[in-house]
């Protein structure tokens, strides 16, 4: 059987089935048909789909995926809002603006993804808040080589997704 024939019985045969189990997660109909959707998309667009003995378990796996996403990104936004609205009003951006940068720290935080947590702490300090090694070092209790290491290495994540 074709992948793509895989996916059509996959989406045909669960589809009723993981938007109810995502309802009941997220308590709004709306959002559990998105992230069903999304859920299938990620399997459609991997790049092999596995001969599934337990089609629910599989699409459950991804799902939980695609629903931690889905919270980290509402928590992305909850603190940009947060932080937006402890500004004064003449320095808030326009709808535009905020828009492109709520993209830009969603895109950061999954290019960061899976660097260990001292290291995206030390590319966000250098970067959002301007310290120094020295800086950075005090606060991470870590040696200026050390920071210089985890800098290279995050500046390495940014440049090779590029």
């Amino acid at each position: 059987m074709s992948p793509s024939n895989t996916v059509e019985v996959l989406y045909n045969d669960h589809h009723h089935w993981l938007t109810g189990w995502l309802r009941r997660k997220l308590g709004c109909p709306e959002s559990a048909a998105d992230l069903a959707q999304d859920t299938f998309i990620r399997v459609l667009t991997a790049r092999e789909v596995p001969t599934l003995i337990e089609p629910r378990a599989f699409l459950t796996t991804i799902a939980k995926r695609v629903l931690y996403n889905f919270y980290r990104r509402q928590d992305l936004e909850r603190a940009y809002l947060d932080a937006l609205a402890q500004m004064p009003e003449y320095v808030a951006p326009s709808e535009e603006e905020r828009a492109i940068i709520l993209q830009t720290l969603v895109e950061l935080d999954q290019l960061l993804d899976g660097l260990p947590v001292q290291i995206k702490r030390a590319f966000l300090l250098a970067q959002l808040d301007g310290l120094t090694y020295a800086q950075i070092g005090a606060e991470l209790g870590i040696s200026i080589a050390t920071v210089k290491r985890h800098l290279h290495k995050a500046a390495l994540r940014c440049y090779f997704a590029l």
